[in-house]
């Protein structure tokens, strides 16, 4: 038998939902509770501690779910022991930018649930009312190394609604996946998509001058909503202390779902993640971002990114690009494969490789030595434990998470990959997969390879 991981339901965290309404619950709280496991030690490695360090010959010891200890000559007091000889250990890899769950597979049109094509601006709907657990995809990318990923509505809309951060382990429910005290994101899309989409019905935005009219008039909408619960929220407190609450305090605003999420934006509790391919779109972006104050987290598939590093950089935005992809639409035909590297380059950068692919997101690891190398003909020095932190730290930091993952720190979330060696090789393979210290996927014990329950009810040809 395969094991299950069934997560329990008790509820360990919430995630946190604009303060609008002061007394409202938070909804669909994540019931994601860690699968109990025993103290494990990995020896003589090399470790890629994913904030620049490259240790050899070095242990890293998780005890509790967490890293306990990073280093040499640790003690195992009584944890299982790994043999990390020849073999190489990072964090988990987080992908920032997946479909898995919302375009699952087999892509039947019954699957299709990541756009909700019905307006220009769909800021209500949440990526995680259509996630499919039992997506085959979610158990490929951990045998990738990937733990973690943010499930992205899709990039039909200038704003398609909310994504959400999972922790990737077999489960029943969404909830029992929903990574912990993560953020929500709002998915946003400049450029061809949404005029195609809705100039070809002959609706507005069909311009990319349509398209920045539309979100300057939802964010006026959403300053005007946010104005409105604010001096709510104020009239609240003020006479909260002359009597008793909810004694004649005056009737909040009518909620407004879609409102809701953009004032979540306003007030920086819901982070930006932007699809805009060109330069001048994200310098733009950028404008918007100013005009009605809000933070944009990370730039995703941009092939010109490059043109804008230095103030991508200054500005604090991380670029979530691809190392190859371009030329397949006309806003993606100015790319270079020198992309990554060069948004990497200044400092306090943020680069990160992330997929958008079903398939991609099973190598992400090769995705990211391809970028190694392109860099390094131009010059650049790029060694494993630089590039690590594209998959890793800077991701953890464009999702909003990196204060519990995306580093082998002490008292951080457990989630490791033991590589069978040189994880930035063609021939690398993630031979161990620990998720809060847990090992849920183990490339030479059938055991320990999760298998959905979708596929379990699929007659597979000899």
């Amino acid at each position: 038998m395969h094991p299950r991981f069934r997560a329990s339901l008790l509820a360990t965290a919430l995630f946190a939902l604009p303060a609008l309404a002061p007394a409202a619950a938070p909804s669909f709280p994540s019931t994601y509770q860690p699968v109990a496991s025993g103290p494990v030690l990995i020896t003589d490695a090399t470790v890629l501690t994913g904030d620049g360090r490259r240790l050899e010959g070095a242990d890293v010891l998780m005890q509790g779910g967490k890293i306990a200890a990073v280093g040499t000559d640790l003690d195992a007091g009584g944890a299982t022991v790994v043999d990390g000889r020849g073999k190489w250990v990072t964090p988990g890899i987080i992908d920032v930018h997946s479909h898995l769950g919302v375009y699952p597979a087999p892509g039947a049109l019954a699957h299709q649930d990541g756009n909700e094509m019905t307006a220009p601006v769909t800021a209500q709907v949440w990526a995680e009312h259509a996630v499919w657990p039992q997506d085959p995809g979610f158990a490929a990318a951990l045998a990738g190394g990937v733990t973690s990923m943010m499930i992205l509505p899709g990039s039909a809309n200038l704003i398609g609604g909310r994504g959400v951060v999972l922790k990737n382990v077999p489960a029943v429910t969404m909830q029992e996946m929903k990574f912990p005290g993560a953020p929500h994101s709002v998915k946003m899309a400049c450029g061809e998509n949404p005029k195609r989409v809705y100039g070809g019905r002959g609706q507005s935005p069909m311009t990319r001058m349509g398209n920045l009219a539309g979100y300057r008039a939802a964010f006026i909408e959403a300053q005007k909503y946010r104005q409105a619960w604010d001096k709510y929220e104020a009239s609240q407190r003020t006479e909260g202390r002359k009597k008793k609450k909810g004694a004649g305090n005056g009737e909040p605003p009518a909620r407004d779902l879609r409102l809701d999420t953009l004032a979540g934006v306003l007030r920086g509790e819901i982070s930006v993640q932007i699809h805009c391919y060109r330069a001048d779109e994200m310098a733009l972006m950028m404008d918007l971002a100013k005009e009605f104050d809000f933070k944009i987290a990370a730039f995703h598939h941009g092939v010109e990114a490059y043109k804008l590093a230095d103030r991508l950089a200054e500005e604090g935005i991380c670029g979530a690009l691809w190392a190859d992809w371009w030329g397949f639409k006309m806003e993606a035909y100015d790319g270079i494969q020198e992309n990554i590297a060069l948004v990497d380059r200044p400092k306090n950068s943020c680069a990160i490789v992330h997929s958008d692919s079903s398939e991609g997101i099973q190598r992400l690891n090769q995705e990211a030595a391809k970028v190694m190398g392109r860099g390094e003909r131009l010059g650049m020095s790029l060694p494993p434990e630089h590039a690590i932190r594209w998959l890793t730290a800077n991701a953890a930091k464009a999702i909003g998470v990196d204060g519990v993952t995306g580093t082998l720190a002490e008292g951080k979330m457990a989630d490791v990959v033991l590589w069978n060696g040189n994880p930035f090789s063609v021939y690398a393979l993630a031979e161990k997969v620990y998720v809060d210290g847990a090992l849920l996927y183990d490339r030479n014990d059938p055991a320990r390879q999760p298998v959905s329950d979708f596929m379990l009810g699929q007659e597979v040809s000899p």
